[in-house]
């Protein structure tokens, strides 16, 4: 926990995604109070993707953060801001594509469990 998954379109292969996550990683351990080395981030590159009717011109990134029980909504209101905010600074823009940057914080499912081995 954190369970960071990025998933992304093509139109962005040129940005260095380990060092968006290296930037990540500390702006969730402020902002909702997690351990750095527990923040684990996996990037997913979709091979298609569509928007409206235009498969072409727009570039989506999506950034999941799940998280343990216990944060506020406001706390995870903040943390999806700042995440958008940190796409900003590491996603230029790109003549001729329209942006789309979001990002979602929700709780882990009691179920979850995990191992170190």
């Amino acid at each position: 926990m954190p369970q960071i998954t990025i998933e992304r379109s093509g139109h962005v292969d040129d940005v260095d995604w380990e060092e968006f996550a290296l930037a990540l990683h500390p702006v969730v351990v402020e902002t909702v109070a997690a351990r750095l080395e527990a923040c684990k981030t996996r990037v997913l590159r979709a091979e298609d993707a569509a928007v409206g009717a235009d498969k072409e011109r727009h570039a989506i990134v999506d950034v999941s953060i799940a998280l343990l029980a216990g944060r506020s909504d406001e706390a995870k209101a903040r943390l999806t801001e700042a995440v958008v905010e940190l796409l900003r600074k590491h996603v230029p823009p790109r003549d001729g594509v329209t942006l789309h940057l979001s990002a979602e914080v929700r709780d882990l499912d009691p179920s979850y469990r995990k191992a170190e081995v």
